[in-house]
């Protein structure tokens, strides 16, 4: 397993891991870590959106579950805690691609149990008592120069082709003014299927709503592995003889059902170490704008922002009024390596800082308060998974590629109804139970991922300067296709 921040950690090394966790508002004091095996109905890897969803979730439906969470550090470290705050009714894989895989009708309805999702995590929260600061403005995707108006049009496009076309709405130059001013933009597309809110309130706020209803956290418990329930004797079929276990230092946890929630940190268990990327996104915090910044910016409607660059930007306003710009850009890792000293990436930050300011020129000189970043898990063929094994007691989802936020929230009702044994509408989604190919072995993992990487990059500066969009038909793109 990867370097962790020290046993014994007080609440002040966490609250330096974001600027979610220094404002949740919640004593980070970590709970007591687990104590010697025990047994439970239910143990889960990882106490993020995923775990505490899915934890909250079983606990409904069937409220004398014993179900134990173990976290390796404290609720919200991981993802999680550290995010850019939008609860979006988008995906990374296209409606196109689903449509193409699993049929049309399966497509439209990953896109409206998404849409939905957007909603539910609004009214769960409120449902729990939780001040998760959720806002739900909608979102812009803006064409930053007219080379961005191809990727615009067909992203409307895809819309319209699949029945959503009033979740795609293009805006001018004009009416996109009214919402935002960006330096240089020329349209946008506007869906309203999109939140803000604050992860770390949420994300916190869910651990404590599992405990009123019965569940154990178990923080500072790092798992180094885990087993699955034997079979019967070698070459012959037979049901399970055992359950599976989850292993840490400090004990083993039996249970009837484990729930694998660790995202990018799944990586570092030896059956799952291919079947995610971790890649790094890194983001930047402004101090608060004054109200004479706030005018010459506009955003009075809290919409989360990104624009149609290849390599990924997203922005979004925080509730006290600070500016967020997160993006990628921070290099993939030789095999698959997460590690704290990743985190921060200071030519990537001076990157974003700069950039902000190419958004918004009004704010040159504005102090930056905040900078951090942390791995999200890209599947090999961008596609999340919501996997449960009856004959095994394993579930298992990941491979949000940074779509976490609502698609968890997704995720831990499908898997409370599949591990609950109920057909739903959730659970014939093309989600349940998908496989996506292991990443490839190193080094050419670390080979494909640095040439996207940079290609894309390449591809971002070049459009710039000259003014033309991507084709669309170089190797990089072609690769990246989703």
């Amino acid at each position: 397993m990867t370097a962790q921040l020290a046993q014994g950690a007080g609440p002040d090394a966490h609250t330096a891991v974001s600027f979610w966790l220094e404002d949740a508002g919640d004593d980070l004091t970590p709970r007591p870590p687990l104590d010697g095996s025990t047994d439970v109905d239910v143990a889960i890897l990882g106490a993020g959106f995923t775990g505490l969803w899915t934890a909250l979730e079983l606990l409904k439906r069937e409220p004398t579950l014993r179900i134990a969470v173990l976290e390796r550090e404290i609720a919200g470290f991981g993802a999680s805690g550290r995010n850019g705050a939008w609860c979006s009714g988008e995906l990374n894989i296209s409606v196109d691609l689903l449509a193409a895989r699993h049929g049309v009708e399966a497509a439209r309805a990953v896109r409206r149990a998404m849409y939905d999702t957007v909603d539910e995590v609004g009214r769960a929260a409120a449902a729990e008592g939780i001040d998760a600061a959720y806002r739900k403005g909608g979102a812009l995707t803006v064409a930053r120069a007219p080379a961005e108006m191809p990727a615009l049009r067909a992203a409307a496009a895809e819309y319209e082709r699949h029945g959503f076309a009033e979740h795609g709405q293009v805006l001018d130059r004009a009416a996109l003014d009214e919402r935002l001013r960006v330096a240089g933009a020329v349209g946008a597309l506007y869906t309203p299927d999109c939140a803000a809110v604050h992860p770390g309130r949420l994300v916190r706020g869910l651990a404590r709503a599992v405990e009123r209803r019965g569940g154990t956290l178990f923080e500072q418990t790092p798992v180094t592995g885990y087993t699955p329930p034997a079979r019967g004797r070698a070459g012959r079929p037979g049901r399970a003889v055992e359950r599976p276990i989850l292993h840490t230092a400090r004990g083993d946890v039996r249970a009837t059902t484990l729930v694998l929630a660790g995202e990018a940190y799944l990586t570092e268990l030896r059956q799952l170490h291919r079947q995610l990327l971790p890649i790094y996104s890194l983001i930047v915090l402004t101090e608060p704008l004054s109200a004479a910044q706030w005018a010459a910016v506009g955003w009075d409607r809290h919409e989360c922002v990104s624009s149609f660059r290849l390599t990924i930007d997203y922005l979004s306003r925080t509730q006290d009024g600070r500016i967020l710009f997160g993006g990628r850009g921070a290099p993939y890792h030789f095999g698959s390596r997460i590690d704290p000293r990743f985190d921060r990436d200071e030519a990537t930050h001076a990157m974003l800082r700069h950039m902000l300011v190419r958004w918004f020129p009004t704010l040159r000189g504005i102090r930056f308060t905040h900078a951090w970043g942390g791995p999200l898990g890209m599947p090999r063929d961008w596609m999340p998974t919501f996997a449960y094994d009856p004959a095994t007691g394993i579930a298992s989802a990941r491979g949000y590629t940074g779509h976490g936020v609502a698609t968890s929230n997704l995720a831990g009702r499908t898997l409370a109804d599949l591990i609950t044994g109920r057909r739903s509408e959730l659970t014939e989604l093309p989600f349940v139970n998908h496989h996506s190919r292991d990443w490839e072995p190193e080094p050419l993992r670390w080979l494909g991922a640095r040439y996207v990487q940079l290609a894309m990059m390449r591809l971002d500066r070049l459009a710039e300067r000259r003014g033309r969009a991507p084709t669309g038909r170089s190797l990089a793109e072609r690769l990246a296709r989703h």
